[in-house]
């Protein structure tokens, strides 16, 4: 279908008008589609598939934003299943990461050890296993081992993950096991993050068992067999390729650049989606969840991601039956508070302040890891000497498509900037200056000198993360949003900052929120 709106539809009432090109307006975009309404995509970046996205370096394509997906109740493989795509779904190296860790002792070098296999963000479901030892020794395993004593009605239900573990299994287990997970997976410290939504059915299961070690052992029991995570061949970007060409075949017009400032019902008409005018050419942008690649001598220029499109004669007012919002949280809460009182006090709820995230991508023609000295990544511990970075992921010894492509003695390492609470220590640096911290860190982390002679290729992504949905009282604040929504007929908002971080939180709740607008669209 024509990238450009058809003439015969300018005038038309579309039925659903998606606002936002990220996974979750995508996935709703077409489920709408499929039932035969009238769908318009419209995303105010240059590209598609929000945190799906990827680069070029050094000939390599690669995932420059989320690289795999949780696989407990198999939402995300469905999906991808009826995308086609199942042939294409692998497993990670189960070698598992390691930790960065600082000595026990004052002043001491920093360790490293393997991550205890046999828990849940960290939280040990064996605290005297000799994994768990290695890492907070005798006496914080022996502390831990007490939550097997210690009643539940003592401590009552806790909202905040840290102040569980903290109570529960003392300092060490919190601050060598749990901390380093939590801000490499949520960008957050455990104290600020809410129990349920991290570890749903965490306090279910230590009421029942009696013990966070046995709540622990008892979720994992349940999870399903073998790897918690999976990929795609070739990179998740992959998913907005098929997600693309499905709206393609069920005609959803999709724009990109087009940036939507205004949204209201009329009596007329349900809805009018109002979309700033077009700039005379595309300026660089900071919008949060937009990466955004820099070059050095030695980068490979970066691929654009799938569904670059033209917005074409695109018209300033859109009429819509229903309108979809799945863009980030500060842009949805700033589009529906001019709607009512009760959209407007959304803005007084305490939303924490995003985290801006960059990942330093490096290409390396270094046969002395090919041992991968430590498994497929690294999560560091904010108090570990020497090093910046919060985590490293071995691409290649992760993925073995990815060690394929780059052939033997190549590998890839990714390694990721910004904790929460703290200022970037990457944003004021040049690039020339990123590639040398982000060797010495790899260096640090991995016990292995690696120089600047080595690196093949290099780029840097920044992602402005949005509101974090899982701290603590983000169940609350959701709720509030979306009753605020549910009273305004034809609207619903759907997205990361609302049913959690990932694709297994984010597919569902985009694929109920379409259903929804479905079921009214055909009832009306």
């Amino acid at each position: 279908m024509s990238e450009a709106m058809r003439g015969e539809r300018m005038g038309d009432v579309r039925d659903v008008v998606v606002i936002g090109g990220g996974v979750a307006g995508l996935v709703a975009a077409r489920e709408c589609a499929r039932v035969g309404l009238s769908v318009t995509v419209l995303e105010a970046g240059s590209v598609l598939g929000g945190a799906l996205a990827s680069h070029e370096v050094a000939g390599l394509t690669l995932d420059s934003g989320a690289e795999s997906f949780a696989v407990r109740r198999n939402a995300v493989a469905e999906f991808i299943e009826g995308l086609g795509l199942a042939d294409r779904v692998v497993q990670p190296n189960p070698a598992g990461a390691w930790l960065y860790l600082p000595s026990e002792r004052p002043g001491g070098a920093a360790v490293s050890a393997p991550m205890p296999r046999a828990g849940v963000l960290g939280i040990p479901g064996s605290p005297l296993a000799e994994d768990v030892r290695r890492v907070i020794g005798w006496s914080g395993a022996l502390r831990a081992w007490l939550d097997r004593l210690m009643p539940v009605l003592t401590i009552g239900r806790e909202h905040s993950l840290g102040e569980l573990v903290r109570k529960r299994m003392g300092r060490r287990v919190l601050e060598r096991l749990v901390e380093p997970v939590t801000a490499g997976v949520y960008t957050s410290s455990a104290d600020d993050l809410e129990v349920d939504v991290v570890a749903p059915g965490l306090n279910a299961a230590l009421t029942v068992t009696g013990s966070l070690s046995g709540a622990v052992l008892s979720l994992r029991s349940a999870a399903p067999a073998g790897s918690a995570v999976s990929g795609l061949r070739g990179g998740m970007a992959g998913l907005v390729t098929a997600l693309r060409a499905d709206l393609d075949r069920f005609e959803v017009e999709v724009f990109t650049e087009a940036a939507v400032t205004r949204i209201r019902p009329t009596p007329a008409e349900p809805w009018q989606v109002t979309i700033a005018p077009q700039p005379e050419a595309a300026e660089e942008s900071g919008t949060p969840g937009t990466p955004q690649t820099f070059e050095t001598p030695i980068t490979t220029e970066a691929a654009a991601a799938p569904g670059g499109l033209e917005s074409g004669d695109l018209p300033e007012t859109l009429s819509a039956r229903f309108v979809i919002l799945a863009t980030p949280g500060a842009q949805t809460l700033a589009l529906i508070a001019p709607l009512g009182p009760q959209q407007k006090a959304l803005g007084a709820l305490h939303w924490p302040k995003p985290t801006p995230i960059e990942l330093a991508t490096l290409v390396l023609a270094a046969p002395e890891l090919d041992a991968h000295p430590r498994g497929t990544g690294v999560l560091v511990a904010a108090d570990a000497p020497g090093v910046t970075a919060k985590a490293l992921t071995h691409v290649t010894a992760k993925w073995e498509w990815v060690a394929a492509e780059a052939g033997p003695g190549v590998h890839v390492l990714r390694l990721s900037y910004g904790r929460a609470g703290q200022k970037s220590p990457s944003a004021r640096l040049t690039d020339d200056e990123f590639l040398a911290l982000a060797l010495a860190d790899a260096s640090a982390i991995l016990g292995t000198t690696l120089t600047a002679g080595q690196v093949l290729g290099f780029d840097r992504t920044r992602w402005g993360d949005a509101l974090a949905p899982a701290t603590v009282g983000a169940r609350d604040r959701v709720d509030q949003v979306r009753r605020a929504v549910a009273a305004l007929e034809g609207l619903e908002v759907t997205g990361a900052w609302l049913s959690g971080t990932g694709l297994a939180s984010v597919i569902p709740d985009a694929l109920a929120t379409a259903g929804r607008t479905r079921r009214d669209a055909l009832v009306l």
